[in-house]
């Protein structure tokens, strides 16, 4: 019995931790399926929402849920901006030159960060900072780690309602599907990949959010963003859905992998499940086989 409570701690705990990955990771697939473009700073994102946070909770004093909010909104309206003012820019050129920019705000956004809060890692107390959840039978999980999972799900079913009920919703997926057909149907396409880079955005300060009774809060924590990456192309690059059990599967690998294996096995584990869905299903486990003919 006590080893069938440990498998459901580890696996709990590791969705916890993969449903982290795969927010992030929802952010990448919400700016490709729109854009094309893949941005390697959506950790370093994730990284700015927690400080935001960490200013109106902490600093400013602000009540957690308040800053919660508040820091989801300066998030978005940040990523709405660095759209319209930046990346807007470089739309249809050559992918190597949208990478190269993505990777310079990256490291440019962990020197203003640390720049404006420091280098040192902070933190504040959140309402399930130390807590637990005796769920019987012997299984007592943090609520850190199951306010995660319950965040995701509301989370997911936010964007499901927005997306399929809303007119902007709606919008934004004929803008992903049809750049040229949408704007013909006068949907401002342009406006549409702002607020889809701000959406991408403010999921990953909820992803922050989530993370902080966990982690410290430091310029490092954007490092998230290689793993998010990896859970989106095991998901199947482009899938929404995908993103999400990319996310689980690595984070529950790795959980078990750090118990059952030796030291160091976490990191190796994970990446050998990735590659070997990749060898056995190129596309992912949600992606969609596309052929050209020539």
């Amino acid at each position: 019995m006590d080893d069938v409570v440990r498998l459901l701690q580890l696996a709990i705990n590791g969705a916890a931790a993969g449903c982290i990955y795969g927010m992030v990771a929802l952010g990448f697939v919400l700016i490709y399926k729109a854009t094309e473009m893949v941005n390697f700073a959506q950790g370093e994102l994730m990284m700015l929402g927690a400080f935001f946070a960490y200013t109106f909770v902490s600093i400013l004093g602000f009540n957690y849920w308040v800053g919660f909010v508040l820091a989801i909104f300066a998030t978005a309206a940040f990523g709405y901006l660095l759209d319209a003012i930046v990346l807007r820019r470089v739309i249809g050129q050559p992918q190597f030159a949208v990478v190269m920019l993505t990777l310079g705000l990256a490291f440019i956004f962990r020197a203003v960060a640390g720049a404006i809060w420091g280098y040192d890692a902070v933190g504040f107390t959140t309402p399930f900072t130390n807590k637990i959840a005796n769920l019987g039978g012997g299984l007592v999980l943090g609520q850190d780690n199951l306010s995660i999972i319950v965040g995701t799900v509301i989370l997911c079913a936010v964007l499901y309602l927005f997306f399929s009920r809303t007119r902007l919703g709606i919008a934004m997926q004929a803008s992903s599907q049809n750049q040229l057909a949408a704007y013909y149907m006068g949907i401002p396409v342009r406006t549409v990949f702002s607020l889809i880079w701000a959406i991408s955005a403010g999921v990953a300060a909820v992803a922050a959010m989530l993370l902080v009774p966990v982690q410290m809060i430091d310029v490092n924590m954007g490092i998230v963003g290689l793993k998010a990456f990896g859970a989106a192309v095991l998901g199947g690059f482009g899938s929404i859905p995908g993103a999400l059990v990319g996310g689980i599967v690595i984070g529950v690998v790795e959980q078990m992998a750090g118990y059952y294996l030796p030291a160091g096995s976490m990191e190796l584990t994970s990446n050998v499940v990735l590659l070997a869905v990749l060898i056995l299903r190129p596309q992912g486990l949600f992606g969609q086989v596309i052929r050209k003919r020539v």
